[in-house]
């Protein structure tokens, strides 16, 4: 029997079938999922940190987790600085450390 070409796998010489593996899941990861790093109650805003090359844009709402239930929304509105960048408190309440994502 002759030995596959380069860069051809065993599914793809002729007569080879694929077989599924039903044990694999595949989920969508979170794009935008960052932490409050700081919060201002009497300005009504908060500083978030995320990770290099997650940054929302200005102008998008996003939602605010604390073990796991929605307490509060955000309006990302900047400055941006580095990892940082502000958002003004629309609705609820946040704290140091909550989760903020879209949804």
């Amino acid at each position: 029997m002759a030995s596959p070409s380069p860069g051809t796998t065993a599914n793809s010489l002729p007569g080879a079938t694929a077989k599924a593996n039903p044990s694999v899941t595949v989920t969508p990861g979170r794009a935008t999922t960052g932490r409050i790093a700081a919060v201002n109650p009497a300005g009504r805003f908060v500083v978030l940190t995320f990770p290099l090359g997650t940054m929302p844009p200005v102008e998008k709402r996003l939602n605010v987790y604390r073990s796991g239930l929605k307490v509060g929304e955000l309006k990302v509105t900047g400055p941006q600085l580095d990892i940082n960048i502000d958002a003004d408190i629309v609705a609820g309440e946040c704290q140091v450390g909550d989760e903020v994502r879209e949804d």
